[in-house]
Order: C-alpha cells, then sequence, then structure tokens
C-alpha cells in the first residue's frame, strides 16, 4: 500500500511524547500541492498540547511549502530532507527552530 499524506498525519498523535513537548507553543502549516490541487495541513503544539488535521490555521509560526510526494518521501525516509530543501523541492517559511523540532526523536519518535 503506497502512503498517502493522510496516513503520515493520522499518525503523528502515536508518535507524540507530550511529557517532551512541555513549554513548546507553535504553529506548522503544511502547504502540500497535488496533482489535484493544494491539500494543506497543520501541526499545533500549545505546551505539549497537541492538535493536528488538514485545513489551513490562523498566524502559524512556520509554513512548509513542497509536493505531497516531497513530503511523503522525507517522512518515509525515500527523500532526504536536507538535499529536498537544498534544491528548492521544501521551503520553509518563518521559524525554522520550529520545524527542526519535527525531527527531534524525544518529541516524535520514529516508530
Amino acid at each position: 500500500m503506497e502512503v498517502q499524506v493522510a496516513d503520515i498525519f493520522e499518525a503523528i498523535p502515536k508518535r507524540y511524547n507530550a511529557d517532551n513537548a512541555s513549554g513548546w507553543t507553535a504553529g506548522i502549516q503544511f502547504n502540500l500541492d497535488t496533482d489535484a490541487g493544494p491539500d494543506p495541513w497543520f501541526i499545533k503544539v500549545d505546551d505539549g498540547a497537541l492538535n493536528v488535521g488538514q485545513g489551513e490555521i490562523e498566524a502559524p509560526t512556520a509554513t512548509i511549502i513542497a509536493r505531497a510526494e516531497t513530503w511523503v518521501g522525507m517522512s518515509t525516509g525515500t527523500v532526504d530532507p536536507m538535499q529536498a530543501f537544498m534544491t528548492g523541492q521544501l521551503r520553509v517559511e518563518g521559524n525554522m527552530g520550529d520545524v527542526m523540532k519535527l525531527q527531534d526523536s524525544s518529541i516524535f519518535s520514529r516508530e
């Protein structure tokens, strides 16, 4: 079965460690493009409380812009995030520190 964008976002709460995210407040918008059009998602963290969903949020602290297949590849390990960033396949606007926390295995486990 091919991994879809929704599969990745729906798995995030299961991988999330709220204890290690206390004190962190962020709203990360994902503007993902598909052949069918835009597919926006978000992750909001408010002092450890997590909210993940489809759609747009007001005043995100960071925005990730990429093709959906690039994001899926990064999430499944078939696309190197740094390479995607350096080649323009991935753009980040806003607080890069919030985006980097998405890779923090103490907050989001890899399982």
